[in-house]
């Protein structure tokens, strides 16, 4: 009858292997077998003294250690010991461990059956057990046998009856480890030898894929007319044109009219001058700028900038920008009213205006073939939740925007701001969906180019822009669905710089290149390599640096050339940027949209230079001479003139005919008195800046006298020539530069004078230590 299996307490397991010792001496004592003392001095486990109980005879136990050979069971004492003999330690235990066992032993090895548990239970395997003969038999089989584990230990996967855990063997569990790591290599190539694949050297020829014909639908470039001459004014015109300052001024005013309801200061309607002044401080700011906007209008000595003041005033430009709406408030408040559900626009705000530039980028510049597409971040610190963030960008915080951009000058194709999911997702990504987006262009062709990076690389956009004839580059991310997955011939951590590894599959290249670390490209455009080389700096045997050779895929070397469109349009943008700080978010996307209008209109003027064959200008003078134009078709202040800083030519109006109109009776009548000169005396001079419109002066003649000669024309004065300072045209000049402002070039002594004769319109010192101006008027007869 088998025993059944129970844990007791430490001390009631010591008293048990007493108390069964003591049973098995007194028993073989009354048998008269003599008793060997080194027979109890083996260790006997508290576990399996407890479930073992004395056999009958010694053929019995013959027969139990036979069955436990054959089945190879782990019911055993931990230390064997063979009576007589003490422990077997030292060599003879080299002969109790399991390597010989191999491991179909262990995988193939069938579950014992509970039987044979509980027969190794309740059958004492201990040779404390057997009769005297048995340590020769033992010692006879013990080489042949294998090491038994613990009689209670349960087996593989095998739960305790009492808590239901598994047991595991922490040697056997490393051992399977081990196989399995042996055995994983082999199953990888053998399904790569399934595939086919594998990564090829440079040595072995590629299959060059067919090269695509361009064809564009319209002529790259420019769509204007190349051989007229546009001002910087008019190509800004083609973004910021009459129907959007319309929508501007509608949106601006209504809601300024609504803002401005109740208060003490009533709203004054913005107009399109005013509109194009606004714009064109704007762009002032970019080009100087200041930490706040009032700083542009302080009169002090460190901040006397003039042209602002000469354009708007300030609280004009700040009543403006307060109320600034791209949107009508009443579609807009439509929109609040669906927030949370499907209908809701997160870029209700912006987008008129929004859809009036993306169609000017559309239509007036068709790219040439080699394009790309990035990420753009405008900075922000807006609470919102379009505010994304980009770790590998100089802006990490902004709003994200996708950008298609011509690789070659930077114009800036289409674009589009991210704001979450919108519609119904593909289901091949964000960036897929992105791409298929940008490239959604009217009268765009076939056979472009494109390059992306690793964002949007993947092998199923590849094949996807194949079918629209649209090839593509970029980089590609390893753990991405369909990028090769063998590693047979693949780098390894000794290769050298420069190295090449490739795999084709069908139209799509994928290739390995190692240079400080290691690059992975797709492509459908290239051949693995074409005898590209690049220059790298490597150390030599003697820790000297040195210039080599290495070669280099030419999807890299494309790659390197054509991705920056983007970036280069980011550069030209960032150089002048028109963004200052505010409290609406659509504000910042509303000065992004100028910067976008500023430089593509800037690149039109070079493509234009260049199919002209004329010098092109500096994007800082680009800008000036645009912020000029705008100033003169904007508004101006009541108080000053703007014009006198921004004309090139001469500040002053020439007249074309004399102030003065002479009467005919000063001419006809003879018979003026000698007395006449006296009267003369009282007759003022009157300066053309005093005269008004369609009065007529009388000049009095020539003093007559009989006591002399009739005068001349030339002996009589000239009346109405007197000084005039410059800085009384001026306006918000400080009182202590007033005495300098505006100096010009005297035409005598060619010396810096604030002084200019009203009626000759001409620069003239006029001094304690110089008097150009009377000697100017002597030397040309006008006065005595």
């Amino acid at each position: 009858m088998d025993q059944p299996y129970m844990v007791l307490p430490a001390k009631k397991k010591k008293n048990l292997c007493h108390s069964v010792e003591e049973r098995i001496r007194k028993e073989w004592e009354g048998s008269g077998e003599r008793t060997d003392k080194t027979f109890f001095r083996g260790k006997v486990t508290t576990r399996q003294t407890s479930d073992m109980f004395l056999s009958e005879s010694e053929d019995e136990l013959e027969q139990l250690h036979s069955d436990l050979d054959s089945e190879s069971s782990n019911c055993s004492l931990e230390e064997d010991y063979i009576p007589g003999g003490g422990l077997t330690r030292g060599s003879d235990l080299e002969d109790f461990t399991d390597e010989d066992s191999s491991d179909e032993e262990w995988v193939n090895k069938p579950t014992k059956t509970r039987a044979s548990r509980k027969r190794c239970r309740s059958v004492s395997a201990s040779p404390a057990l057997s009769s005297p003969k048995s340590p020769s038999k033992k010692r006879e089989q013990s080489p042949n046998r294998k090491k038994l584990q613990h009689a209670s230990t349960p087996k593989k996967n095998s739960t305790s009856p009492r808590t239901g855990k598994a047991f595991s063997n922490p040697r056997r569990k490393n051992e399977s480890g081990k196989r399995q790591s042996e055995r994983r290599p082999v199953t990888e190539e053998e399904d790569d030898a399934d595939d086919g694949d594998r990564w090829h050297n440079i040595d072995e020829d590629d299959v060059e894929p067919p090269q695509p014909r361009f064809r564009p639908e319209r002529d790259v470039g420019p769509q204007l007319n190349r051989t007229a001459n546009y001002t910087p004014l008019e190509l800004f015109q083609l973004f910021f044109s009459k129907t959007v300052i319309d929508t501007l001024l509608t949106n601006t005013n209504a809601y300024g009219k609504r803002k401005y309801q109740g208060q003490k200061e009533s709203w004054v309607p913005v107009t399109a001058a005013d509109m194009h002044s606004f714009i064109c401080l704007v762009l002032y700011m970019g080009i100087v700028p200041l930490k706040t906007l009032k700083e542009f209008w302080r009169g002090s000595k460190l901040f006397s900038l003039p042209f602002p003041a000469s354009v708007m005033p300030c609280r004009r430009f700040l009543a403006i920008s307060r109320s600034l709406h791209m949107n009508d408030p009443a579609a807009e408040a439509a929109n609040d009213l669906k927030k949370g559900t499907s209908g809701y626009d997160r870029l209700c705000k912006i987008k008129p205006l929004y859809g009036q530039i993306l169609e000017a980028c559309h239509t007036f510049f068709h790219p040439h073939q080699h394009i790309s597409i990035d990420e753009r971040m405008v900075a922000t610190k807006a609470r919102i939740g379009l505010k994304q963030y980009i770790r590998n960008k100089p802006t990490k915080w902004g709003f994200k925007l996708f950008v298609l951009a011509d690789s070659i000058c930077g114009y800036t194709l289409n674009f589009f701001v991210y704001g979450g999911r919108e519609g119904q997702p593909t289901g091949k990504g964000l960036s897929y969906d992105a791409v298929m987006r940008l490239l959604n262009i009217p009268f765009l062709g076939k056979g472009y180019k494109l390059y992306v990076d690793n964002f949007y690389t993947s092998p199923t956009l590849f094949l996807d822009l194949l079918q629209r004839k649209i090839w593509a580059c970029g980089t590609i991310r390893s753990n991405i669905n369909g990028y090769p997955k063998t590693k047979r011939n693949d780098m390894t951590k000794k290769t050298t710089r420069g190295t090449i590894r490739w795999v084709r599959k069908g139209e799509l290249l994928f290739v390995k290149w190692l240079d400080t670390r290691e690059v992975t490209m797709c492509s459908t455009i290239h051949k693995a390599y074409t005898n590209d080389m690049a220059k790298r700096k490597v150390k030599n045997t003697d820790g000297q640096w040195t210039v080599k050779q290495v070669p280099i895929p030419g999807c890299i070397k494309d790659y390197n050339r054509h991705m920056g469109g983007v970036d280069l349009s980011d550069a030209l943008i960032g150089y002048y940027n028109v963004l200052h700080k505010t409290q609406k978010w659509y504000k910042t996307l509303f000065y992004h949209f100028v910067d976008i209008a500023t430089v593509n209109a800037f690149i039109l003027h070079k493509e234009m230079c260049k199919l002209q064959n004329r010098p092109t200008l500096t994007q800082k003078s680009f800008r000036e001479q645009l912020i000029l134009s705008l100033a003169e078709i904007g508004s101006t202040p009541r108080r000053s003139a703007p014009q006198n800083f921004m004309l090139p030519a001469s500040p002053f109006k020439v007249h074309p005919a004399s102030p003065f109109k002479v009467a005919p009776a000063a001419q006809t009548t003879p018979s003026l008195s000698i007395a006449a000169p006296a009267s003369t005396s009282n007759v003022p001079s009157v300066c053309p800046s005093e005269a008004r419109p369609g009065s007529t002066y009388m000049v009095p003649p020539p003093s007559l006298s009989t006591e002399g000669p009739l005068a001349t024309a030339s002996d009589a004065p000239g009346l109405g020539h007197l000084p005039t300072y410059f800085v009384q045209q001026m306006s918000n000049v400080a009182s202590r530069a007033r005495a300098t402002a505006g100096r010009r070039s005297c035409v005598v002594c060619k010396r810096k004078s604030p002084v200019y004769c009203s009626t000759c319109q001409k620069t003239l010192c006029f001094t304690t230590l110089r008097n150009c101006y009377s000697e100017w008027h002597r030397s040309n007869s006008i006065c005595i």
